[in-house]
């Protein structure tokens, strides 16, 4: 790689003008473009040594360097400030040389509902300030729906969706009470105090007390026993039995009660992946593995960075955390800070040596070594796929950004245009994107995706694809292209064609057929796109018809007009529980009076001669 020694000696003498204080610095290319974004507690002392000494740098941070054009800072009064917003500004940018950080609004939660008289503990994947306990998040749903029903066999707590104390008499107990798996607060068998006793031990039991919640458990079932009441001794012999069972799953690796976490990290030319233990009791609950790719710096620091991005989505932090590496002085301060300052206790930070310790370690590093193989292998996959799709489309470069774009409608009525995104072989939701479709003579294909595909490209501040994919066939290529030639575009364009079974058959460029039928892995790539594409937007346009039929049939209620049957819909979710209302709770909806409200309730009872 070359390095402009002009452009290197500007920036090392600004660099050196940098005051001696916390900082947060955003490296940009010559276009302007944030590549990487970074910080330190001495601004000045970090951004300096990117310019001095550059032939010592590992390879990844030379690149970066090589591109740097100019440099922005922006100066903290701590340490943590700084942290704060190079986490911002890393989320915001995405810059291409930085570890790519999660907001982690699609992480599995475990939600325990302390701010309500009678807890619920229910799956989620959304965390709010609201008063509730949160648990994980989890390296799967698997282990959180798991933990669930632990939790609630244990400890006997409601599975349903009721909320007490509103329905309490209001339905009989089910099965799950007549089973003992449930206290059944649906009818008063268990007061609100009792009832909020046992969610605060499946919050213990959810930390990973497990020889706690099993010792009570256990005592309890004696005293039933000495008492005679064989019945509830029982119930909790067999809620010990669905606690062991979930414990014999868990390997045990240090003593009970003990409680850790683990953090191994493996480099190697093609990523970094860094491993995570959570041993808690004495027994590893959960592991998690993260995988960096070669073009991420993931140097000391940016391990850091990551770490603690990584812990401010925890609940729970234990008092010590083991690391099979050793980060730079800097980065330990900046890690163990944060930590500190985010459970307001001490957290021990150890870097062990030999013994018992350092083999868990080892075992942790083997585990990030073997997720490293994996993802190695899966991209070494996905790359001959992709090279094989670039050879037999005769595209100029093999495709990393791939969108794709289906129609769907009943009749002329919500025509719906969907776009899937794949990027590097996986499939980006967040860049899913559904487009309404207006104006158009009735049903027209054609006009629609055509409509659909120039509102996307009018967002240039996207990437655009290095390859479009339609669901239709060379009338809908050819009217694509043309889009594209008019708004001077240079985007691939290739239609999916489907069979006469409706499955995918072969690739259109307008003129002829590229038959992929004996390219097992590319046929199924495009398969799986097709089918994606095809479902996520025949869901968008069922649920806008659903919403249509809806408020069509609430506008056919004498004084219910279309924004009214808006706010009806959105306070009350569903017809059926508008139907169940009373004019009360009718009245609470924003724009109903108490005319609105008599009218809704003849309409839904028309039999009602009191009405």
């Amino acid at each position: 790689m070359e390095f402009n020694e002009k452009i290197i000696n500007a920036l090392r003498k600004k660099a050196n003008s940098l005051p001696l204080t916390p900082g947060v610095y955003l490296m940009k290319d010559k276009t302007g473009k944030i590549i990487y974004v970074g910080k330190s507690k001495t601004i000045r002392n970090r951004v300096s040594s990117y310019f001095i000494d550059i032939k010592n740098h590992s390879i990844k941070t030379a690149r970066m360097v090589s591109l740097v054009n100019d440099f922005d800072y922006i100066l903290t009064d701590t340490n943590i400030e700084a942290l704060a917003l190079e986490n911002r500004l890393i989320k915001l940018h995405k810059p291409k040389f930085n570890i790519k950080l999660k907001d982690g609004k699609s992480y599995p939660y475990l939600k325990l509902t302390f701010n309500e008289a009678y807890p619920r503990l229910i799956f989620t994947r959304k965390r709010a300030d609201d008063g509730a306990k949160y648990f994980g998040p989890y390296s799967g749903t698997s282990t959180a729906v798991s933990l669930l029903k632990t939790a609630q066999k244990t400890f006997g707590l409601a599975s349903c969706n009721k909320h007490f104390p509103a329905d309490i008499g209001k339905v009989r107990p089910c099965i799950y009470k007549h089973i003992g798996l449930c206290t059944s607060p649906c009818d008063n068998s268990i007061n609100q105090e009792e009832y909020f006793e046992l969610n605060k031990k499946a919050a213990a039991f959810l930390r990973g007390s497990y020889s706690a919640v099993k010792n009570d458990l256990e005592e309890k079932m004696l005293k039933a026993s000495e008492e005679l009441n064989f019945e509830a001794a029982a119930k909790y012999r067999d809620r010990i039995q669905v606690l062991e069972a979930c414990r014999q799953k868990q390997k045990a690796v240090t003593f009970p009660g003990d409680e850790k976490d683990v953090i191994a990290v493996y480099k190697d030319e093609f990523c970094t992946s860094v491993s995570v233990f959570f041993i808690r009791d004495g027994s590893i609950t959960d592991t998690e593995n993260i995988i960096f790719p070669s073009e991420q710096l993931a140097e000391g620091n940016d391990i850091i960075t990551f770490l603690c991005d990584f812990y401010n989505k925890r609940e729970f932090i234990p008092r010590e955390i083991l690391l099979d590496f050793t980060p730079p002085d800097e980065g330990l301060e900046d890690f163990t800070e944060y930590l500190e300052s985010k459970c307001k206790t001490k957290v021990k930070l150890r870097v062990p040596e030999k013994g018992d310790l350092k083999k868990l370690c080892q075992m942790v590093k083997d585990n990030a070594a073997e997720a490293a193989k994996r993802f190695v292998s899966t991209s070494e996959k996905h790359d001959k796929t992709m090279l094989r799709l670039a050879q037999l489309l005769k595209l100029e470069v093999v495709p990393e950004l791939i969108e794709a774009y289906d129609i769907s409608n009943l009749g002329s009525d919500n025509i719906t245009a969907g776009k899937i995104s794949s990027e590097n072989g996986k499939l980006n939701k967040s860049a899913y994107r559904t487009y309404k479709i207006t104006g158009t003579d009735g049903q027209d294909d054609y006009a629609s995706m055509s409509q659909a595909i120039k509102r996307r490209l009018s967002h240039p501040e996207d990437r655009y694809p290095d390859l479009i994919l339609l669901d239709g066939g060379a009338n809908h290529v050819s009217v694509i292209r043309k889009l594209l030639k008019d708004e001077n575009i240079d985007i691939p364009v290739f239609g999916m064609v489907k069979d006469e079974f409706h499955k995918t058959r072969a690739l259109t460029d307008n003129v002829s057929e590229i038959s992929i039928a004996k390219e097992t892995n590319v046929f199924i790539f495009i398969y799986k796109l097709q089918e994606e594409v095809h479902r996520y937007t025949f869901g968008r346009m069922m649920s806008a018809k659903r919403k249509t039929l809806k408020k069509s049939s609430l506008t056919e209620i004498e004084g219910i007009g279309p924004m009214k049957a808006k706010f009806l819909l959105s306070h009350f979710k569903t017809i059926s529980a508008l139907k169940t209302a009373n004019k009360e709770e009718l009245m609470t909806v924003k724009g109903i009076n108490e005319t609105n409200a008599l009218a809704i309730i003849k309409y839904f009872n028309p039999l009602n001669e009191k009405l």
